[in-house]
């Protein structure tokens, strides 16, 4: 499918169909060995390091064991979260690719709205996330025939329609969910299943894990997304990752960009 970055509507086709056969397979083995026999090209892989991400990771180290595995570490991460990455390059005998964001967007972020002013408005934490987040996937996922993520439907509200596989127009690649239609349930069955390493955030109360200062435990019967940017309103509980429309750089980044 390498040929078919830039070519939307082939792409979108191209998709629809390994979607169908990703929805065929019947184990996430299976449904990995799928992508890596269908993609032409690099295959690159997001971890968070949470328990979706972990379970890709796991049958991707005898499924496909050629991926480009990433994680971006935006420098307010879990220290949970960095052994957690560590503990698994140690359990698969294998290097977990760590992105970082420009150290000149962080320092005109900061400069232009403090150290936590991600706080102060939804559209200051959108930047925040943009710099240290979206900006560095675009760079990893540069060049990339397709893209796995970890995303379930049962997630989020905002996340009920996830397929299996789609084109993604933004990035000029295949998206590939191949957890999409699993349950909580299913999820934590095959972990346990396989004993594979888990971020200890997760038994304290942490479903879903971003940076330290935007990240809480969840409240008994609250959202599995309620601990992320807790004190913004429900419907904002995205960085942009997933969504990832352009937003503008601090002022001064702008500047230098334009020279």
């Amino acid at each position: 499918m390498a040929q078919l970055a830039g070519q939307e509507h082939g792409g979108e086709g191209a998709a629809a169909a390994l979607g169908e056969r990703l929805a065929q397979a019947t184990s996430l083995e299976a449904r990995l060995g799928e992508i890596a026999r269908a993609i032409d090209g690099r295959i690159a892989f997001s971890s968070s390091l949470g328990l979706e991400d972990q379970a890709i990771l796991h049958a991707a180290s005898t499924a496909a064991p050629g991926l480009d595995i990433f994680t971006l570490d935006t420098g307010r991460l879990f220290p949970e979260t960095l052994e957690t990455l560590q503990a698994s390059e140690l359990r698969y005998a294998l290097r977990i690719r760590v992105v970082a964001p420009d150290t000149r967007d962080v320092e005109a972020l900061v400069q232009r709205d403090g150290v936590l002013g991600f706080r102060l408005s939804v559209e200051a934490r959108k930047a925040c996330c943009e710099a240290r987040k979206v900006r560095p996937l675009r760079r990893a996922l540069d060049g990339a025939a397709a893209w796995v993520s970890g995303l379930r439907r049962a997630q989020a509200a905002g996340r009920g329609s996830v397929p299996l596989a789609a084109w993604d127009a933004e990035h000029g690649l295949v998206k590939l969910n191949p957890l999409a239609d699993w349950t909580l349930e299913q999820l934590e069955a095959y972990v346990a299943a396989n004993d594979v390493p888990v971020n200890p955030l997760h038994a304290r109360g942490f479903p879903s894990i971003g940076c330290q200062p935007c990240t809480r435990a969840i409240l008994q019967g609250e959202d599995i997304r309620a601990g992320r940017w807790w004190w913004e309103l429900r419907d904002s509980k995205e960085c942009g990752l997933h969504n990832s429309a352009r937003r503008p750089m601090p002022p001064a980044r702008e500047a230098e960009a334009r020279a």
